[in-house]
């Protein structure tokens, strides 16, 4: 039996049948468009057989066009509604089941499949911190990718030296090669949100360094980023110690001292982290 997607009609008759108000506090906006949630997966590259990872599947609209090419699929999903209507969804719609998480997806820090694949809809209020959680917490994730508002997806996928490079992007560097697949209408969603989307794409490389260079290279950005318009060695100095020793540890790792965070690619934040840790 082959696989049938969620329609428009559908995905509201379902939200009429839950009785469901899609909540901005969970930035619940459910796609109701089939070809977009295929696009989706022919952008992620998605094969038979790999596990895949579904952030806040909703309706099942997104889940049901990945059952159409692997059968390997695990959500996670924080509505309680949502996630135990979600096996009948796609039972009636000829797919096989899926692995069924109902929590929120900042907690979740082990999964019983390890993913190959990312591939979601990530709510608009917590896009970055649960991306960034899960390239942290899951190695086995090689690639994947994630619908998002649109100036959140310029800013992970910004390169050093635009005005939208910062902490989302540098951060998001230190695993992995991200960029801007696609942008996304308004139209393909239920309700209508009032902010344009995109798609951005990523692929995990090698990794920089250790946990522990990670941390300190993330205390970094974090500061060089805190004062954005001042130099590095002025944004930096509080958690150095002083202008002065700041000046001195940019000088070490062959930064200009007048620099500013946003001249900085994720290798010489690293450079940078690396001097400082062999100055203490």
């Amino acid at each position: 039996m082959s696989i049938s997607l969620l329609g428009a009609s559908e995905v509201r008759s379902l939200g009429q049948e839950l009785d469901l108000r899609p909540a901005k506090s969970l930035g619940q906006n459910f796609v109701v468009d089939a070809n977009t949630c295929q696009k989706i997966v022919r952008i992620a590259e998605v094969k038979s057989g790999e596990r895949v990872l579904e952030i806040g599947p909703g309706l099942g609209s997104l889940t049901l066009a990945i059952l159409q090419v692997t059968s390997e699929v695990s959500v996670i999903e924080i509505d309680t509604r949502l996630a135990s209507r979600l096996p009948e969804t796609i039972s009636a719609h000829g797919a096989p089941a899926v692995e069924v998480i109902n929590s929120d997806a900042l907690s979740v820090n082990v999964l019983q499949f390890p993913p190959k694949k990312l591939v979601a809809n990530l709510p608009y209020n917590v896009s970055v911190p649960v991306l960034l959680h899960y390239l942290e917490l899951f190695p086995s994730i090689e690639s994947g990718v994630v619908m998002v508002q649109y100036e959140v997806a310029e800013r992970l996928a910004a390169k050093p030296g635009s005005k939208s490079y910062g902490v989302p992007s540098a951060k998001a560097a230190w695993w992995c090669d991200v960029e801007l697949s696609d942008s996304v209408s308004r139209s393909v969603f239920w309700p209508v949100p009032n902010v344009d989307s995109a798609l951005v794409s990523f692929k995990r490389r090698a990794p920089i360094g250790n946990e522990e260079l990670r941390l300190t290279t993330f205390q970094l950005i974090d500061s060089a980023f805190g004062k954005r318009r001042k130099m590095l060695r002025s944004a930096i100095s509080a958690l150095i110690g002083s202008s002065n020793e700041a000046e001195t540890l940019l000088i070490e790792a062959g930064i200009d001292p007048t620099a500013r965070g946003e001249s900085l690619d994720i290798s010489q934040f690293a450079r940078l982290a690396r001097a400082w840790q062999a100055s203490k």
